[in-house]
C-alpha cells in the first residue's frame, strides 16, 4: 500500500492534516511476497493469488474453512465404514493392475480381520517402497466398503510405527491450483512465526468480556483448530479476528465521517411555514417515522457542517413527502433544493407527486430531463440561475455544466446505488459557497448489518410505519396452469373499473431462460382485452413509455403489461391489481419492490405470484415469504440468508468491504459492536494519541484501510 494511493474520499486531504506515518517496520515481514514463505515457489505463488494471497498477511487471514475427524482405532474389526480412521497393520501381498485404468491394491491385515488399499495411477517402485510386504504401517485415511470389504483409496497418512500419529483432527485449508494442504500448513506455520508482538488494540473490558485471546494467540489458535467448534464463527479465536476486520472497517468509516461533519456547509435553518401549509393540506398526519426523520434532517442542515443523511424506507413508507419537506427547509431558508432521480420516468412521477404539495406550500417546481429542448429548456435553466424556480427536479441533465442555481441548499439523491461518485461530486460543486445538503433515498430495505458495512459513514433515518390509509395487500401464489382463471378474474375486476399491472421478466423470448415475454403476453392480453392495455418497458422511446403511462394513470388505460421499469418509483394510487408472471425467477427485494406498486390508495389490493412448475425450494421459499409478509425489512432479512451480502446489494455496486473472515450474514451484532466502539473511541481520542489509538493504527495498517490512514492525522 503506497503512501501516495488516494483513498475513497477523492483523495483530497483537509489543509490542516499532515500526511500519516509509514507502515510500521514490524508490519514489514508480513506484507513481503508470498514466495518468501517456504515452500511457495513461482507455481504455487499463482494459485495462490487466484485466492487473493499475495502476502504472508493475507495467509493469515486465509485460516482454515474445513476440518477432517481422524478416529485412532485399535483393531481393524473395529472400523464403521465410511469413516476416515487410522489405524495399525501389517502388509500381506500387492496385485498389481490387470488393466489399463485398473488401480494397485495392496491387501493389509491384522489379528481380526482385512483391509484392501487402493492406488490408482501410482509407480510400482513407490508404493512397493512405501509398503512392503511383511511390514507393520499406520494408515490414515477415508474408509469405505466396496462389494462388503472395506478399503482406502489412497491413504492421507503412510507411516512407520515409530512416527508421530496423525491429529485427531486435522485442519483443511481451501485450495488452488497446485496447492497441497501440506504446502498451506507449512506456508501459514512461517506465516505466523512472522506476527509480531503488538499492543493490544480491542478494549480490554470487552477482551475480558467476551473471553476472547490476544491478536498473536488469536492468530495461531484459528490456524490450528482442535475440533469442528474451532471452525465456528462463535469460536473465541474467530469471533476475535472477525471483531478485528469489522473494526478496523467501522473505524474508518467513522473518520470518513468526522471528515465530512468537519467540512463546511451552509446553515439552513428554516422557520416552518411552508411546511406547516404542506402537514396542514395532507389528508392525514405523517408518521412518527416521518417526524423524527424530518426533524433529523433540520437539524443537520441548520448547522455549519454538510449534511450526508441516508433516508431508507419500505414501499410506501412516505420516503417522498419527507424528502419535500426536507426541500422546503431549503427554500424557507432562502435557497433551492434538487431531487435527483436514476430515470426520466421517475423524475416525472416525482414530479406529478410533488405538484400538489408544492401547490400547498405555494413553491415553484419544475423538472429537467434529457428530454428537454430548445427554448423550453433555456427558460428552465434561466429561472433556476435566477432562483425563480424553488425546486427542481431531474435527471443526470442536472449534472450539465449549463445548469447553475442561485442558491442550491440540498440535493435529495434518489435509488444512490444507480448515481455514480463523479456525478455526485458534479452536483456537489453546484452550492454557491460551499457543497449542498446530501440526501441519499432508498426504497430498498437493507438489513441493519448491511447498512452499517455499506453506509457506515453516513447518518441514518429509517421508516419503518406505513401511512395511514395505506391498504394491506393481498398476496396469492398459482401455478401457472390457473391462467385462465386469473384473466377470468381480472376480466370481472377491471369491468368493475379496476386497473392492473401484469409484469413480464423479459422484453423478448429466451430461449435460455424461457420467460414469457412482455411483448407476446400484451399481444395475447390486448387480444383478450382489447384496447384498454397498454405495454411499456425499457427499450421502448421514450414519449411512447410516457404516452402508455400517461393513458394508464387517467383511466385510459386499465391494464399496463410491463417489465421491471415499473419496479421502483410508479405510483398509480388506483392500480389494485398486481399480476407478476413467472414469479419464481424473482428476487425477493424485486418482488417487493414490484408487490409495493399496489396498495397505494384507499382500494383493497390484491398481488398474484405466477409460478411455473416444477418449482425449486429456493423458489418455492421465496414465495411463502412474500406470501407471509409485507415487511419489508423482514424480507430484507431472509433475502440476506438465502442469498448472502454481495447478491442482496448486488455485487458490482454493493460497495460493500471485502471481508476475509467476519460473517455480515452471522456477525450483524459484532458489526454494531464495532460501530458503537469506532466511534466512542473517536470521541473521546479524536488524534488517536492514546495508547489504544496508537494500537488502533497498528491494526489499520495490518488490515490495509488505506481511507482511515489517509485521515489519521486530522483531529
Amino acid at each position: 500500500m503506497a503512501e501516495d494511493r488516494p483513498g475513497l474520499t477523492g483523495g483530497d486531504r483537509p489543509p490542516d492534516q499532515a500526511a500519516p506515518r509509514g507502515r510500521p517496520p514490524l508490519l514489514f515481514p508480513l506484507f513481503a511476497p508470498a514466495e518468501t514463505l517456504p515452500g511457495i515457489g513461482p507455481k504455487a505463488a499463482e494459485a495462490l493469488k487466484g485466492m487473493g494471497v499475495t502476502r504472508p498477511r493475507d495467509l493469515l487471514l486465509t485460516p482454515p474453512h474445513a476440518g477432517v475427524t481422524r478416529r485412532r482405532v485399535a483393531q481393524l474389526s473395529d472400523l464403521r465404514p465410511p469413516e476416515t480412521a487410522t489405524v495399525t497393520i501389517t502388509v500381506e501381498r500387492h496385485t498389481p493392475p490387470t488393466g489399463k485404468g485398473r488401480p494397485w491394491r495392496v491387501v493389509c491385515a491384522d489379528a481380526t480381520g482385512d483391509l484392501t488399499v487402493v492406488f490408482f495411477n501410482a509407480r510400482r517402485e513407490w508404493i512397493e517402497a512405501q509398503l512392503p510386504c511383511g511390514q507393520t504401517r499406520v494408515l490414515s485415511g477415508k474408509v469405505e466398503l466396496f462389494d462388503g470389504l472395506a478399503q482406502m483409496v489412497h491413504p492421507d497418512h503412510i507411516l512407520r510405527p515409530g512416527d508421530p500419529p496423525p491429529a485427531g483432527f486435522e485442519p483443511v485449508y481451501p485450495l488452488a491450483g497446485s496447492l497441497t494442504q501440506k504446502i498451506m500448513a507449512r506456508a501459514a506455520a512461517a506465516a505466523l512465526e512472522r506476527v509480531p508482538p503488538l499492543p493490544e488494540w480491542i478494549d480490554p473490558d470487552l477482551l475480558a468480556h467476551k473471553g476472547w485471546p490476544g491478536w498473536a494467540e488469536a492468530l495461531s489458535a484459528a490456524h490450528a483448530p482442535r475440533g469442528i467448534d474451532d471452525l465456528s464463527i462463535e469460536a473465541p479465536a474467530r469471533a476475535r479476528l472477525a471483531y478485528d476486520e469489522l473494526l478496523a472497517h467501522q473505524m474508518t468509516l467513522a473518520l470518513i465521517r468526522r471528515d465530512r461533519r468537519r467540512r463546511s456547509g451552509r446553515v439552513s435553518h428554516g422557520d416552518g411555514a411552508l411546511r406547516a401549509r404542506v402537514l396542514a393540506g395532507l389528508p392525514w398526519p405523517p408518521t412518527a417515522a416521518q417526524t423524527r426523520a424530518v426533524a433529523d434532517i433540520a437539524a443537520d442542515m441548520a448547522t455549519p457542517h454538510r449534511m450526508n443523511r441516508l433516508l431508507q424506507g419500505d414501499v410506501g413508507a412516505g420516503k417522498t413527502l419527507v424528502a419535500f419537506l426536507a426541500l422546503l427547509i431549503a427554500v424557507e431558508a432562502g435557497g433551492q433544493g434538487v431531487l435527483m432521480a436514476p430515470t426520466e420516468l421517475l423524475a416525472r412521477q416525482h414530479l406529478a407527486a410533488l405538484t400538489p404539495l408544492a401547490d400547498l406550500a405555494g413553491v415553484r417546481l419544475a423538472a429537467l430531463t434529457g428530454r428537454d429542448r430548445g427554448e423550453g429548456r433555456a427558460a428552465i435553466l434561466r429561472d433556476v440561475a435566477a432562483g425563480r424556480i424553488d425546486i427542481l427536479v431531474g435527471t443526470h441533465a442536472v449534472f450539465q455544466k449549463s445548469v447553475s442555481f442561485a442558491d442550491l441548499r440540498l440535493a435529495v439523491i434518489d435509488e444512490q446505488h444507480r448515481f455514480g461518485v463523479a456525478q455526485r461530486l458534479e452536483l456537489a460543486a453546484k452550492g454557491r459557497d460551499a457543497p449542498p445538503d446530501l440526501l441519499v433515498m432508498t426504497a430498498t430495505p437493507i438489513p441493519r448489518s448491511l447498512a452499517l458495512a455499506q453506509f457506515g459513514d453516513m447518518d441514518l433515518s429509517v421508516l419503518d410505519e406505513k401511512p395511514a390509509g395505506r391498504q394491506p395487500i393481498t398476496t396469492i401464489v398459482l401455478s401457472d396452469q390457473r391462467l385462465p382463471d386469473v384473466i377470468a378474474r381480472l376480466h370481472a375486476a377491471l369491468d368493475e373499473g379496476a386497473r392492473a399491472y401484469w409484469v413480464c421478466p423479459l422484453v423478448e423470448e429466451s430461449e435460455t431462460l424461457d420467460l414469457t415475454a412482455a411483448e407476446d403476453r400484451f399481444a395475447r392480453l390486448r387480444a383478450e382485452f382489447g384496447d384498454t392495455v397498454r405495454l411499456i418497458h425499457g427499450q421502448m422511446p421514450v414519449e411512447a413509455r410516457d404516452a402508455a403511462m400517461a393513458d394508464f394513470v387517467t383511466g385510459r388505460a386499465r391494464l399496463l403489461v410491463a417489465t421491471t421499469v415499473i419496479e421502483v418509483g410508479v405510483d398509480v394510487p388506483q392500480a389494485t391489481i398486481m399480476v407478476i408472471e413467472r414469479a419464481e425467477s424473482f428476487g425477493l427485494a424485486q418482488l417487493h419492490q414490484l408487490r409495493g406498486r399496489v396498495g397505494r390508495g384507499s382500494g383493497k389490493s390484491t398481488c398474484v405470484l405466477l409460478y411455473q412448475e416444477p418449482l425449486n425450494e429456493g423458489g418455492r421459499r421465496r414465495l411463502q415469504i412474500l406470501r407471509d409478509t409485507e415487511d419489508g425489512f423482514r424480507i430484507a432479512e431472509e433475502d440476506l440468508a438465502m442469498r448472502g451480502a454481495g447478491d442482496v446489494l448486488g455485487t458490482a455496486q454493493s460497495g460493500l468491504p471485502r471481508f476475509r473472515i467476519a460473517d455480515l450474514e452471522r456477525q450483524a451484532a459484532l458489526l454494531a459492536l464495532a460501530r458503537q466502539d469506532a466511534r466512542a473511541l473517536l470521541e473521546r481520542d479524536p488524534q488517536l494519541q492514546s495508547a489504544r489509538g496508537q494500537a488502533i493504527r497498528s491494526l489499520l495498517w495490518f488490515m490495509e484501510q488505506d481511507k482511515a490512514i489517509r485521515l489519521m492525522g486530522a483531529g
